[in-house]
């Protein structure tokens, strides 16, 4: 076994041990940097309670004021504290995007398995699929907020249900190449029923692919929600939102232009820590793509 191929059989076989950690951020520096974003932004949005204040508290009397000791990031139009805000905004953002990308990963790989190894049922799962891919996220998020109402829960659903046949397609091929492999022919020789094959010989092959794509998913999840929130149309608009904040306050950038600034950034860093996290899986499960760029 080479120094190159341990850390990245520790991973996929669930071995990882605490000697291999070295190795692993040596070798795959981007694992390490976005998965050490990723884990401090959830950790400073958990713990918002307990140092960002109240984000929904109104001082007229505060309005637009610059930033200051009592108020980090100043405050908006509505005298209330963007740096509260921007805090608490960041669960949002982290729940409507793993929400979305486990959601997406769940059942792309429910349906891909089946249909990569069932040829009945995918030919009935893609032309399916196909017609998702054509929905594009922001009308399906229109219509479904215009029948029942702004809503996390809604948004989540629009967005995982068009994310849902990108997951499926890699998994269906996936499990098309890994079935033809003589592994799986000879557990089935062996008399291997179906699902022992699927579990134990098909379904831990998809799973690297799967988590880059999770990892994708994820990002455009988290721009998708800022998006729809910015056009009114996602978050509604009394919970704090990196969309909704810079939609509330672009009127005001002259003035306090961290009201704008603040959550933009954040929205920046967290899509930047996920795809360095995924670019970074990508490495560590196919050392060869390294090589390649």
């Amino acid at each position: 076994m080479t120094l190159l191929s341990a850390p990245v059989e520790a991973v996929s076989t669930g071995r990882l041990q605490i000697s291999d950690l070295p190795r692993l951020a040596r070798r795959h520096p981007l694992v390490l940097l976005g998965g050490g974003l990723l884990a401090l932004m959830v950790v400073l949005a958990l713990a918002a309670p307990l140092y960002a204040g109240d984000p929904l508290n109104m001082d007229p009397f505060k309005r637009l004021q610059p930033a200051s000791s009592e108020m980090w990031f100043g405050s908006d139009n509505l005298g209330r504290d963007v740096f509260a805000r921007t805090m608490f905004g960041a669960r949002i953002s982290l729940i409507v995007g793993l929400t979305s990308a486990t959601g997406a990963a769940l059942g792309g790989l429910l349906i891909g398995v089946l249909a990569g190894y069932s040829r009945g049922f995918d030919s009935i799962a893609m032309r399916v699929m196909d017609g998702l891919m054509s929905i594009p996220t922001v009308l399906l998020a229109i219509a479904l907020i215009s029948l029942t109402g702004p809503g996390v829960g809604i948004l989540i659903f629009a967005i995982t249900i068009v994310q849902l046949p990108s997951v499926t397609r890699l998994v269906r091929s996936v499990v098309m190449s890994v079935r033809e492999r003589p592994y799986v022919e000879a557990a089935i020789c062996g008399g291997a029923r179906l699902p022992k094959v699927l579990w134990r010989h098909i379904l831990p092959s998809t799973i690297p692919a799967l988590m880059v794509q999770s990892a994708i998913v994820c990002a455009d999840a988290i721009l998708t929600e800022a998006g729809l929130s910015f056009l009114g149309v996602g978050v509604p608009p009394d919970i704090p939102s990196w969309g909704n904040m810079i939609s509330s306050s672009r009127l005001y950038l002259a003035i306090t232009p961290l009201t704008v600034f603040a959550p933009g950034i954040c929205l920046a860093f967290m899509v930047l820590a996920v795809n360095l996290l995924g670019d970074g899986l990508r490495d560590l499960f196919d050392p060869r793509a390294k090589r390649r760029r």
